[in-house]
């Protein structure tokens, strides 16, 4: 999870007077990589992808299941084990927000060959088999977004209680500070976040209304004014960074061949971003509550917003610079490459001071307001060992900005003096209960961009429509019902390209026929007439391309989920873990997720995910599972 630097964290009155000089040094350092790498082209494409894992323990006695506080020994083992023995070891394990949590990549990235998306699923296979080996006998490590009772009485092993004081990190009334990683980074984010925000953070998810639900629902906290305050009816109310970061998620990052090459994608997947996330849904419960909402966007979103009263239009400006629209974890604001310009209609804050540095430097006016709108916001966190830096060969200040602006896409310059390209990272997605279904969305994904570059593929709309789709992706069963802002003709401008991406064919205006509301459905398998659809198109390309039979058969299995998770013939997760729970014996129809519900939903879901049950109406039948004997890096199945 972003930067992890160590050193003595800075209380948020300390990071404060030090926010303008990581600012500038932050902008110098930009500089330094930009120029010294702004050239450079990659022929070979790489990527890789992130798997975020919760730590469960299962009491069969008592009918419990609760997170394991042990995230860090386990990772330490692993790295242990693995990456300090052997720097070619096929898996690499990082420290996550939550205590109970942990991260796994694959040992290097994966490269251009269609054979590559063959070793996706065996080497997920083999994080889940090498994190398991530590655990003991009752307890698991599963892909689930959101564990359901998370903030609830007695969640974590050991319990802890929460400790609702100021001198706390979150002075949460649900989230014991225990639950916080270790690693300074975590609980001085968590803290400081709260001290600039000047007031806890307020999380409402609208609570599920079924036939047994209280309505109105009212929670009450008379011992808390501040939560008694934020809370609002009908909704699960949460008050704490541990809601939104403590949830887990998949994603992609891409090296492009050159920086046009990154800027193009970073674009052209944003748009795609709401889509995806809608058809990877797996997080409808939240504090031990059914919510009505099927993503965790919108609350990892509110659980990490630092925003003063004054930023959010509350009050007028005094003490801040200006008015911020969104947190810093939400979708992106403007596109990057030339043919995006005319659809960026979100009026951009930026940082006019930074902007006008950065043309002076040569920077082109698209790229600088990217940037100086990140920097519109403060450090976070700073350690004072790493105040003052060599900005010519190190980049802490800016990876300080850019790493807590999380946005469904993130464009990524090199680090100083490496050989690494420019990159661009997928966020948006929520993790999959299996290896095969985490694998499919990965290999989706990274075809995408393959036919995206290939076909030069045009999908962009004003970027408010993008906002638009956002919040409908998060609905209930959004994938069946939701209707999403989409472009028409994703061919438009023939084949001549400038800048990597299609030449826009009719003037600076943007023209509201270029686009329409469509289902997914639509999207991703088209409809005659209106829309070809993403599988039929990646389809075409996989025709077109040398694929061994092997490889073949386990992607066209990949994008058979994708595609009926999209028809609906399949359930997302979100759909599957609702109706599991609407039809559990100890369930009163009043969206309450009981330890025996949780119990029984995580423990089906452990089965599930280490092939002990099948589970059609989620996976559907007869798929072949991906098999394959070594690869480069040195995975076996």
């Amino acid at each position: 999870m972003g930067l992890l630097s160590q050193g003595s964290p800075l209380s948020w009155e300390e990071t404060k007077r030090h926010a303008d000089h990581v600012r500038r040094h932050g902008i110098l350092q930009f500089l330094h990589i930009y120029h010294a790498v702004k050239e450079r082209h990659k022929d070979v494409l790489k990527w890789g992808d992130e798997v975020e894992y919760i730590l469960v323990a299962f009491d069969h006695q008592n009918k419990k299941v609760r997170v394991v506080l042990k995230g860090e020994e386990v990772v330490e083992a692993l790295q242990e084990r693995g990456e300090r023995k052997n720097p070619n070891h096929p898996t690499l394990w990082k420290p996550e927000y939550g205590s109970y949590m942990i991260e796994g990549t694959p040992g290097q990235p994966y490269g251009g060959t269609m054979s590559e998306f063959n070793t996706v699923e065996d080497n997920m296979r083999k994080r889940r088999q090498e994190a398991s080996s530590l655990l003991k006998e009752n307890e698991a490590i599963c892909t689930i977004t959101s564990f359901p009772r998370l903030g609830c009485p007695g969640f974590t092993l050991p319990e802890y209680k929460p400790t609702p004081v100021e001198e706390g990190a979150s002075k949460s009334l649900f989230f014991p500070d225990e639950a916080i990683n270790k690693h300074p980074r975590f609980s001085t984010l968590t803290r400081n976040i709260r001290h600039r925000r000047g007031e806890k953070v307020v999380i409402n998810v609208p609570i599920f209304k079924d036939k047994n639900t209280p309505f109105p629902f009212i929670e009450t906290f008379p011992q808390d004014d501040e939560a008694a305050q934020a809370a609002q009816p009908n909704h699960i109310y949460m008050d704490a960074m541990g809601f939104g970061m403590g949830n887990c998620c998949l994603q992609v990052t891409f090296q492009a061949c050159s920086i046009s090459e990154a800027r193009y994608l970073y674009d052209q997947l944003a748009t795609i971003c709401p889509i995806v996330m809608a058809l990877s849904a797996s997080s409808p419960f939240y504090r031990g509550y059914i919510s009505d909402i099927d993503c965790r966007w919108g609350v990892i979103s509110a659980s990490v917003d630092d925003r003063t009263r004054e930023e959010r239009g509350l009050e007028p400006l005094k003490n801040n610079s200006y008015r911020i629209s969104k947190s810093r974890y939400d979708s992106i604001d403007s596109y990057l490459s030339k043919c995006g310009e005319k659809y960026n209609d979100i009026d951009l804050t930026k940082d006019k001071e930074i902007y006008e540095r950065l043309l002076k430097e040569g920077i082109d006016p698209l790229l600088a307001q990217h940037i100086a709108h990140l920097f519109i916001r403060d450090p976070l966190t700073l350690f004072e060992e790493k105040i003052h830096l060599d900005d010519a060969n190190e980049s802490d200040h800016f990876e300080n900005i850019q790493s807590t602006n999380w946005q469904t896409m993130r464009f990524k310059p090199p680090p100083p003096n490496s050989d690494i390209g420019w990159r661009v990272e997928f966020r948006p997605m929520e993790v999959q209960l299996t290896d095969f279904e985490n694998s499919a969305y990965v290999v989706f994904v990274v075809l995408l961009t393959r036919v995206i570059l290939s076909y030069k593929l045009d999908f962009l709309i004003p970027l408010s429509k993008v906002d638009e789709n956002m919040k409908v992706a998060q609905k209930r069963d959004a994938v069946l019902h939701g209707l999403f802002y989409f472009r028409k003709d994703i061919c438009k401008g023939g084949t001549a390209v400038v800048d990597g991406c299609s030449t826009p064919q009719n003037g600076t205006e943007t023209d509201t026929e270029e686009f329409t509301l469509m289902s997914i459905d639509t999207i991703i398998n088209g409809k005659e007439g209106v829309f070809p659809g993403l599988i039929p198109i990646l389809n075409s390309y996989l025709e077109n391309m040398e694929v061994d039979v092997d490889t073949r058969c386990s992607i066209l299995n990949y994008l058979k989920l994708i595609k009926k998770r999209a028809s609906g013939e399949l359930m997302t997760a979100a759909r599957w873990m609702r109706e599991f729970v609407a039809k559990h014996p100890g369930y009163k129809q009043d969206s309450v997720i009981t330890d025996e519900i949780n119990y029984s939903l995580l423990w089906e879901c452990n089965k599930i995910a280490n092939e002990l049950r099948e589970c059609p109406e989620l996976l559907g039948s007869g798929f072949k599972k991906a098999k394959y004997s070594g690869s480069k890096t040195g995975t076996s199945s």
